[in-house]
């Protein structure tokens, strides 16, 4: 049997949602199992059912963007984390960041304003912008047949954080392409660490530390294990994790649950 856009919303209802929430959602399509009428009936049962908050979804480009390709089109610059991402942001009413590696696509209530600035971010995930804003906004981040691997709200934590080692020392000029066709240039420093060349893989470190925490919950969606979690509980756990460490995701194998537990007696609720 395959799902039905009316199960999707089922299972979005089942994990407490309600539909008004801000909400960034990293996906992996396949995860979900067969559903009837494919990835658009995916996305058209989150569009319905997030009618009255807003609804993100990565369309990040960094894959494409590089020293060869320095030139980011926001309206026909493909995205690198997927099929339901990459159809969001070509439907109607759907708007996308000018970021030129790590956009992001929007789509409900404040979705413009909530994009805006992104042309003077000169980071992947700039303080203040897209990504860390979630935490104003009391924003949702569920991650949909993938894993904390995939949270690129944690990278923005980092950048809030100052934490070393993670972004090249020059940057790198780029060609930001706007919806009217304007050229604009750009400066932009990348991801980059010496040691672990994919630092978001660290950041299953602390799956356990989230959940503890009240930060994060196990749910489902279709076939897919989902973790839904709070933005803000997110950024207060992990902050109390690396202060003593601000390089802990790169240089500890193992976090122990003792870096965490003294935070768990206040719980923030996924």
């Amino acid at each position: 049997m395959a799902y039905t856009k009316a199960d999707l919303k089922h299972d979005l209802a089942a994990m407490g949602l309600t539909g008004t929430e801000t909400i960034l959602i990293h996906s992996s399509m396949k995860s979900i199992g067969p559903v009837e009428g494919g990835a658009d009936t995916v996305l058209d049962a989150w569009m319905e059912f997030f009618a009255e908050g807003l609804l993100l979804l990565p369309t990040h480009t960094w894959r494409f963007i590089n020293e060869e390709n320095r030139v980011f089109d926001v309206r026909r610059s493909p995205c690198c984390v997927g099929i339901l991402p990459e159809l969001f942001r070509q439907r109607p009413g759907v708007l996308r960041s000018l970021h030129p590696t790590h956009s992001m696509a929007a789509y409900g209530k404040g979705a413009a304003a909530y994009l805006e600035g992104e042309l003077d971010a000169n980071t992947p995930c700039t303080p203040g912008g897209c990504y860390d804003r979630l935490r104003a906004a009391h924003g949702k981040v569920l991650l949909l047949g993938v894993t904390h691997a995939r949270n690129t709200f944690i990278h923005s934590v980092e950048e809030v954080l100052n934490v070393p080692n993670r972004l090249t020392d020059k940057p790198m000029q780029m060609t930001v392409v706007d919806e009217a066709g304007a050229q604009h240039n750009v400066y932009m420093r990348r991801h980059y660490n010496a040691q672990q060349p994919h630092i978001s893989e660290d950041f299953v470190k602390l799956e356990q530390a989230y959940l503890d925490c009240g930060a994060a919950r196990n749910t489902k969606f279709g076939d897919a294990s989902c973790i839904l979690c709070d933005a803000e509980g997110l950024f207060r756990v992990t902050r109390h994790v690396l202060a003593p460490n601000p390089e802990a995701f790169v240089t500890e194998p193992v976090i122990p649950p003792e870096r965490w537990q003294g935070l768990c007696t206040g719980k923030t609720g996924g």
